[in-house]
């Protein structure tokens, strides 16, 4: 590669995308060609699990074909590899989109010092979200706490209009140039995954999402809720990989005028809000966010363990509960709804500790996104930042009958029940004939666990008095 001032590194990493991207506008005017670069963090890609890093790997395939092949991918701790790459090919500037993660932070902040040291600056265009993290505070600068009052801050701060980019934005720097020695793309091939993927990339991202405007956003406020229907975006791991950037999405909503559109937008704000919440609180991702409830006693030992794999494995007994962990484990995806159903189950039947449950989506979800799976978790488990109290115990039983009234979507995951008509799969123990062969009886309570959940949060109380 080249030795001159004329060339800059644009360097990807939850932006895996040429359209609406704003650090391909600041490479452009910093200089008159780009390396464009992808780093495969060890620290990042250990904890992803098989799922997130095989459509991570579709991804940078697709965004090496958009890019004419020119994508150079490397591996290795960023802060040896950019500085060593910026310094090949004598760039001024390495653009990024600002990272508000606790380690993206953390990681960017030795890169940024590592670069100086060769008189090199990393410039930061942009972020994942409509809205920075931290930008939006209340009247008197402080972060908000609870999500209502943000959301209606957030929509006033109001956000930028979709940069016009693409892949002619910028002229990309070929590694495998004459002065660039052997190409070398270390794209690793798929993982092997027992689960049904979405079709990874920018294109595939734009096509799904322009065939939910075009037919899913009117019902979404009306269908959301229900497993059993086709009723969500399934946008989620596009947002989380930056195949699309949500202010694109919000472009979009604007010119729709109908309610589930509001109810969609929402839903953007809900992400914001936590991705924001887990930048003022960091120690978040792994602590309750509410610190009264470190006096929760929680179950341990052997028996503890073994209710924690009947749920993973959705042997608990509890249709819904099972069939949303099949659906885990079957698309690497979970319906939002049965995510919250399965959570409160495992928190407050099994009173399990919710990190527990946090850290197996994690490694099983596509979408696994840090700051929304965490909070959405401590959400359901009372220790997050909602303002309702820790008594919101979803019953599974009559949580599976109102949203799943006919019993299609418990048929379609557990296919031992699959015989069982209408909403009667959902308390299979009251069949005349009783529980069908290879389906557990419940392995509890729920009446009986409820009482005990509430008689812990009294340690809770006791704890804030």
């Amino acid at each position: 590669m080249a030795d001159s001032r004329d060339a800059c590194v644009v360097w990807f990493r939850r932006d895996l995308r040429l359209s609406d991207q704003p650090t391909l506008l600041a490479a452009a005017d910093a200089a008159p060609r780009a390396l464009a670069l992808f780093v495969l963090d060890p620290r990042l890609l250990g904890p992803s699990g098989p799922a997130r890093r095989t459509f991570l790997y579709g991804c940078l395939r697709e965004l090496d074909a958009a890019l004419g092949g020119k994508l150079l991918v490397v591996r290795g701790d960023p802060a040896d590899v950019v500085p060593r790459i910026a310094k090949a090919v004598g760039a001024a500037t390495v653009h990024i989109a600002a990272d508000f993660g606790p380690y993206g932070r953390e990681r960017d902040e030795v890169v940024e010092k590592s670069l100086a040291a060769d008189g090199c600056e990393l410039v930061r265009s942009g972020s994942p979200y409509a809205v920075a993290p931290g930008r939006v505070t209340k009247g008197d600068g402080g972060p908000f706490k609870v999500f209502t009052p943000f959301r209606r801050a957030w929509a006033d701060h109001g956000w930028r209009a979709p940069a016009e980019t693409g892949p002619r934005t910028v002229e990309w720097i070929d590694p495998a140039d004459k002065d660039g020695g052997p190409r070398a793309v270390g794209i690793p091939d798929d993982e092997k995954v027992d689960a049904e993927l979405p079709e990874p990339g920018e294109a595939a991202a734009l096509r799904r999402w322009t065939e939910f405007l075009d037919g899913g956003v009117e019902d979404y406020g009306g269908t959301r809720d229900r497993p059993d229907k086709p009723g969500t975006s399934r946008m989620s791991v596009y947002l989380k990989y930056g195949c699309i950037h949500p202010r694109t999405i919000l472009a979009d909503l604007a010119r729709q005028r109908s309610a589930s559109a509001g109810t969609y937008r929402t839903e953007i704000a809900w992400r914001e809000f936590y991705a924001d919440v887990l930048h003022q609180r960091p120690d978040s991702a792994r602590k309750n966010y509410d610190r009264a409830f470190d006096a929760l006693p929680v179950a341990s030992g052997k028996g503890a363990e073994e209710r924690f794999a009947a749920w993973k494995e959705g042997r608990t007994g509890f249709p819904i509960v099972d069939a949303g962990m099949r659906q885990l484990r079957e698309q690497a995806w979970m319906h939002n709804r049965v995510r919250m159903i399965v959570a409160s189950f495992l928190v407050k039947d099994l009173h399990l500790p919710w990190w527990w449950g946090a850290r197996y989506f994690m490694q099983l979800l596509v979408d696994g996104d840090l700051a929304s799976n965490q909070h959405g978790w401590q959400w359901t488990a009372g220790s997050g930042t909602d303002a309702s109290p820790y008594f919101r115990i979803f019953n599974p039983i009559t949580q599976g009958e109102r949203f799943d009234p006919d019993g299609d979507y418990v048929r379609r995951f557990v296919p031992e029940l699959g015989g069982i008509p209408g909403k009667q799969v959902h308390q299979p123990w009251k069949l005349q004939d009783g529980i069908p062969d290879g389906y557990p009886e419940p392995i509890v309570d729920h009446k009986v666990e409820r009482e005990e959940a509430l008689a812990r949060y009294e340690r809770v109380k006791a704890a804030r008095r």
